[in-house]
């Protein structure tokens, strides 16, 4: 599914900037005071969306750097896309048990980088608001798995069926 038009090569700002209105209206009363995402892609939109709950977004990094404490929380994710495993890593003075954070991430497949920032979360001892997607391909499960355990999962589009061999 290409969405390098607007979200993951080149960014539409308004757009965007649409996407973050729509995900602070249907998280308008659920007290969030931090966005938490996972680089790359989801950073524009939990930007936007920040810029219009006015709190602040932590983005989990995929592999350690020099800069990061080595005091941090951390979870092992399994990319469905890219069919690789990474850390997703978030250092401790950016999270804390008073905190009720909002995931935001561009797409939801099996729902695994989601997992990932819930059990940071976790490790937190802080609490999770809900989830915002951009893109949900519900034809994999991942949502409805989330709503199941009773998340609130809100997702802007949801794609029930992709023929990648005719582009539909």
């Amino acid at each position: 599914m290409k969405v390098d038009c607007f979200l993951n090569h080149q960014l539409d700002i308004g757009f965007l900037m649409e996407m973050g209105k729509e995900i602070c209206e249907l998280f308008k009363d659920a007290g969030v005071n931090k966005i938490l995402t996972i680089e790359t892609s989801g950073i524009p939109i939990a930007f936007a969306a920040a810029h219009y709950m006015n709190v602040p977004v932590v983005f989990a990094k995929k592999n350690k750097s020099e800069n990061i404490s080595p005091d941090s929380f951390r979870s092992t994710v399994t990319s469905y896309t890219r069919k690789n495993v990474y850390d997703a890593i978030v250092s401790r003075e950016f999270l804390h048990s008073d905190d009720n954070v909002l995931i935001i991430d561009d797409f939801l497949a099996m729902g695994n980088a989601i997992n990932g920032l819930i059990d940071i979360i976790g490790e937190a001892g802080a609490t999770l608001a809900g989830c915002a997607i951009a893109i949900e391909k519900g034809f994999q499960g991942g949502g409805d798995s989330f709503r199941a355990k009773g998340y609130q999962l809100e997702s802007l589009a949801i794609v029930e069926k992709l023929d990648a061999e005719n582009n539909v």
